[in-house]
């Protein structure tokens, strides 16, 4: 595969919680170091590191988006961390097969990892939305 172009986080990303955007924009830049490490043919520990970071924050920033929906009482948490634990167990893998041999970091896995981001910010995070927005208002309605 040719390389892949750096992803901007946008607007259209967005939770209207500037927290959690805020989250999702490091993500971003984390593939987008990914990109970076291959383009440039860094060496396998260096790949290695970066998609164990990519991991660790991955579960800082799935926990708190998490802890922030559980607060707020969304009906639909379970399942919603159910598929970021899917994201996480996938870059362990990916980690353990980069420290076998830096090839297995390419463009493809980066566009998969990437992809899967983007798709779950608009087809799950931006579900819940509406019900945060309803349940503040509700809570606004009750001051």
């Amino acid at each position: 595969m040719d390389k892949i172009e750096a992803f901007e986080w946008n607007d259209e990303l967005s939770v209207d919680i500037p927290e959690i955007d805020e989250l999702q924009k490091k993500m971003f830049a984390l593939l987008n170091v990914l990109i970076d490490l291959k383009d440039n043919n860094k060496d396998g520990k260096e790949c290695s590191n970066m998609v164990a970071e990519l991991n660790e924050y991955s579960r800082y920033f799935f926990s708190k988006e998490e802890e922030y929906l559980r607060k707020c009482g969304y009906p639909e948490i379970d399942y919603h961390a159910k598929q970021h634990r899917k994201f996480i167990k996938n870059t362990v893998s990916l980690r353990r097969l980069v420290t076998e041999d830096k090839d297995n970091l390419n463009y493809e896995v980066i566009e998969q990892l990437r992809d899967w981001l983007v798709d779950h910010i608009m087809t799950s995070d931006l579900l819940y939305v509406p019900f945060l927005r309803t349940t503040n208002y509700i809570k606004d309605c009750k001051k």
